[in-house]
């Protein structure tokens, strides 16, 4: 798979750590828009633009995006992410999750240019489900996903041979999350596997199981394992798949008794949520709706009262009863905008440290005004494209995922 930029050059920053956006995770802390360049100067894996861009305030970018949106009109659809930060979220003319993202994307066929505003691998999927005269954008090519990042495909390749030495490959089906490259969903189409998303990873999992005795699922082993157990699969039926041991570190009955392989990966913003914070949050709030995403652990999943994916998480809030209170475990950028969007009920984030997904808080409103600007003047920046080999075959696993009823 390639995931190119046409018509410029990328230059990087010094990479560090970068599991919180600015370095630093501070209670209480607003996630308010400063100019590019003060992100930057702490030396961030960001992609670097004109200079014209890094010292542009938030009040001036909003007034170029809307101008450049202007001029494009109904040429170009931007799509937001549940995550992405309330400045770019007012310039999305859809906001969901990755899948419903896309599909609404596909759904427009009057929009000649697609500017995806989540991390690449939702862009990737974008460039796969798109109709053939579309070309998909995504603002900051450094915004990748870490959880995705955790299984590189030659990683997979290896476990996958692996495997087939000590299992009967046949009876294998690969199950990958969304949250995955293309290159590891063509994997799937491939092997006769499927992708999944948080809301249909059950169905996903039956799927493999009517096709095959065993399921390797990645990159998320918290979504895989929280999946099982809700199926009935006890953990003595599974296996963790570490990719720097031999065989993932399992002895060989292990991964012959076992019905899921889990892959050992997670999501660095989930895995945050402790059962510490929902026991205080219950302590605090006695008539307290612990809400949380299946990416956290098994024990958070287990102390909650309710699980489920963004969607889920936000129709869930929505439809309550008002005065009603929610604890939420997921990205603080969607629990801040359902706390404004439910004035009437008691909405806050788990975890009490303002820590928002560290690649989705890379597209800075800069990027978007960026993109737009130079697409406006008839440039194409940051086109996303997925190779014909890989297209051909991620499709057919988000197709069979598609069509799960």
């Amino acid at each position: 798979m390639t995931t190119k930029a046409k018509e410029m050059e990328i230059s990087l920053l010094l990479p560090i750590a970068e599991e919180t956006p600015n370095g630093t995770c501070e209670a209480d802390e607003p996630l308010n828009v400063r100019p590019l360049i003060e992100d930057l100067r702490l030396n961030l894996r960001w992609q670097r633009l004109p200079q014209e861009y890094m010292k542009l305030e938030a009040q001036e970018l909003s007034a170029r995006v809307r101008a450049a949106r202007e001029r494009l009109g109904a040429r170009v659809v931007i799509l937001g992410h549940h995550y992405q930060r309330e400045d770019i979220i007012q310039f999305a003319d859809f906001k969901g999750d990755s899948l419903k993202l896309s599909q609404y994307a596909a759904s427009r066929p009057e929009s000649e240019f697609i500017l995806f505003c989540g991390v690449n691998f939702m862009a990737e999927t974008a460039d796969i489900l798109r109709a053939p005269h579309q070309t998909v954008i995504h603002p900051n090519l450094t915004a990748g996903c870490s959880m995705a990042e955790m299984a590189p495909t030659q990683d997979v390749l290896d476990a996958w041979d692996e495997l087939a030495e000590v299992l009967d490959k046949n009876g294998i089906i690969p199950v990958t999350y969304m949250n995955s490259t293309a290159d590891l969903k063509a994997f799937c189409g491939r092997n006769g596997g499927i992708v999944c998303t948080s809301s249909n990873a059950e169905a996903a999992i039956r799927w493999g199981f009517q096709r095959g005795e065993k399921v390797l699922f990645f990159p998320d082993q918290h979504l895989g394992r929280n999946t099982a157990l809700k199926m009935g699969i006890p953990l003595s039926q599974m296996a963790l798949w570490d990719p720097f041991q031999p065989l993932g570190g399992n002895p060989r009955e292990a991964l012959e008794s076992s019905r899921v392989i889990l892959w050992k990966g997670h999501c660095s913003v989930h895995t945050r949520f402790t059962v510490e914070q929902v026991r205080k949050a219950r302590a605090e709030h006695p008539s307290i709706n612990i809400l949380v995403h299946p990416e956290c652990t098994m024990e958070v999943v287990q102390e909650a009262d309710l699980v489920g994916s963004t969607e889920f998480i936000a129709r869930s809030i929505a439809q309550a009863p008002p005065g009603s209170k929610w604890a939420v475990g997921t990205e603080v950028n969607l629990v801040s905008r359902l706390a404004k969007e439910n004035p009437d009920k008691l909405v806050f984030c788990l975890d009490p440290v303002v820590c928002p997904c560290s690649h989705m808080y890379r597209i800075h409103p800069a990027y978007l005004c960026w993109t737009l600007e130079n697409l406006a003047e008839g440039r194409v920046v940051n086109r996303v494209e997925v190779d014909p080999e890989t297209k051909h075959w991620a499709r057919i696993a988000l197709e069979r995922m598609l069509a799960l009823a």
